[in-house]
């Protein structure tokens, strides 16, 4: 079991943990500009950090091309994010923070506690395979649930699903999703997609409970759908 001393630098972790989130929602490559913007950091910062990355074999990365994390860097980053959303998951259950509180209290955290007080927060919860936000936790030897997902912004009209996961970045947004009452487990349909980047109206509830209403392209591009088949 790794000590807290004997983990990468809190800006490594930060580092290796984007790359991994960037990779793994998959909505196109990823790039320096794409880091940076992510971090809140000069494009020139994030490429003297991939150079260290790379020296540390953690990321794979040529001059001008996309950034990925090597088999030793994808084991680090799940380690972060395990940790983070383990105790993004902690304090809203047991703690009672709401779900838009939790992010940079995580961002803390996740650097600072041990395995072990990990591991007894996962046995406390239960094992949970999900945090707040839909995020899958990895297990402790670092595997990770495969879930087909897609943004629901990018679903065709008479389409639909269940939202399984929500973009944590942006408190705002989470307050947002709060205050109209979409979350985890609602079901949701797009009905009609207006032109020219305009909003999109969706149909939300379950059959016997429904509601149409329409939301901006950015909040559904916040919502990953497990889509009907």
């Amino acid at each position: 079991m790794a000590t807290v001393a004997n983990r990468p630098s809190t800006s490594v972790e930060d580092y290796v943990k984007v790359i991994y989130d960037l990779q793994e929602r998959g909505t196109g490559p990823v790039t320096i500009s794409g880091i940076a913007e992510r971090l809140s950091v000069s494009n020139s910062s994030v490429s003297g950090m991939l150079r260290k990355l790379c020296e540390l074999g953690l990321v794979d990365h040529q001059r001008y091309g996309d950034v990925r994390l090597t088999p030793t860097g994808d084991k680090v980053a799940l380690a972060v994010l395990r940790r983070h959303r383990l105790i993004e998951l902690y304090l809203v259950e047991a703690l009672g923070y709401s779900w838009d509180e939790v992010h940079d209290e995580a961002e803390i955290l996740e650097h600072v506690v041990s395995d072990r007080f990990v591991d007894r927060v996962a046995e406390r919860l239960g094992h949970p395979t999900a945090d707040p936000h839909g995020d899958p936790i990895p297990t402790r030897d670092g595997r990770i649930a495969a879930r087909e997902t897609r943004l629901l912004a990018q679903l065709e009209p008479g389409s639909g699903g269940v939202i399984v996961r929500v973009n944590d970045s942006d408190p705002a947004l989470l307050r947002y999703l709060a205050s109209q009452r979409i979350g985890i487990g609602m079901r949701v349909e797009l009905v009609e997609r207006q032109p020219f980047g305009g909003p999109l109206v969706v149909r939300l509830g379950s059959e016997s409970d429904q509601q149409e209403q329409s939301i901006g392209l950015g909040v559904a591009e916040a919502l990953w759908i497990a889509t009907d088949h």
